[in-house]
């Protein structure tokens, strides 16, 4: 038992680092590569590697649920990767790191909108929390301005693209395991990202510069572990430890994200953790589960009784 939870805690860490990590990737790999080449190699690199799984697992999908998993391969990896590649040019890599830990509220916004999923005061309360985490933090960094506003917008607006996904999943692709529709959506992908590589002049690059080599070789790290091995891992650890212990890495991945930026030179005030603290604090009521409701269904069971 000592055993299986210290495997489960030495995954957890791993995971909160690789996924971590790859906000310094991108900042280091824009060095010899375009947002375009960073984002299309990182998500074809993943996509090659999960494509042998693919193959075989697409004959569990049912027919009529390849196209959603197909638009869960664009919002869960595909849009997103292009996003923070795209901000990583204007913003630090720290910063992405925390306005990325909104992704649990985007779950909780878009499911009670658009997907009738119930929102309890507990939830309402996390919303705000951690929406005024992000005002505050907005207006106190310095290295916001208005030119570079517009970027950090792009990685909420891929945090969005995570809450539809989660819904999507949640709702539509029940009882279909997780690693199949990682592994076909994320092989599906490999034509999108190919084609931007190629209309990018991917092919056409020096690659016996080192800067554009280590930029590729980073780019590639980023698109197998980061993408591919990380989503084997958290999977791995939802069935050994449970969906609600792996959820915690969304806490963990923010500060591995400002340990690299600290060590980049990158400003980090305490402001800054202030927010952040505000932010997650925000994730963990909207995602808490309202004892309210589990009470009150268990009086409506006991009454059917």
């Amino acid at each position: 038992m000592a055993n299986n939870k210290l495997l489960n805690w030495l995954l957890f860490i791993l995971l909160s680092f690789i996924w971590g990590s790859s906000f310094i990737l991108m900042k280091a790999s824009r060095q010899g590569l375009s947002a375009t080449q960073i984002a299309g190699l990182r998500i074809f690199s993943a996509g090659l590697v999960f494509l042998p799984f693919a193959i075989f697992n697409i004959r569990r999908i049912p027919r009529q649920k390849i196209a959603v998993v197909a638009v869960t391969g664009l919002l869960g990896n595909l849009f997103p990767a292009f996003l923070f590649a795209a901000a990583i040019f204007k913003t630090d890599s720290s910063l992405a790191g925390i306005l990325n830990s909104l992704t649990p509220i985007s779950v909780v916004i878009i499911g009670s909108l658009f997907f009738n999923n119930k929102a309890s005061r507990q939830k309402v309360i996390g919303v705000v929390i951690g929406f005024v985490g992000l005002c505050l933090l907005t207006l106190t960094r310095k290295d916001i301005s208005m030119g570079s506003f517009g970027y950090s917008l792009l990685i909420i607006l891929a945090t969005v693209c995570y809450g539809v996904n989660v819904n999507i999943v949640g709702h539509y692709l029940k009882g279909i395991k997780p690693l199949h529709t990682s592994s076909v959506s994320l092989s599906f992908m490999l034509i999108p990202a190919g084609i931007a590589l190629l209309q990018q002049g991917f092919l056409q690059l020096n690659f016996l510069d080192p800067v554009v080599s280590q930029a590729v070789l980073l780019t590639v790290l980023l698109g197998v572990a980061g993408s591919a091995l990380a989503t084997l891992l958290f999977y791995s650890l939802v069935q050994r430890a449970g969906g609600l212990f792996a959820s915690l890495v969304t806490y963990g991945i923010p500060f591995v994200a400002l340990f690299w930026g600290f060590l980049d030179g990158e400003d980090i005030t305490l402001v800054s953790l202030i927010c952040l603290l505000l932010i997650l604090a925000g994730v963990f009521l909207a995602n808490r589960p309202d004892n309210s409701l589990a009470r009150a269904e268990a009086a409506k069971n006991l009454t059917v009784e």
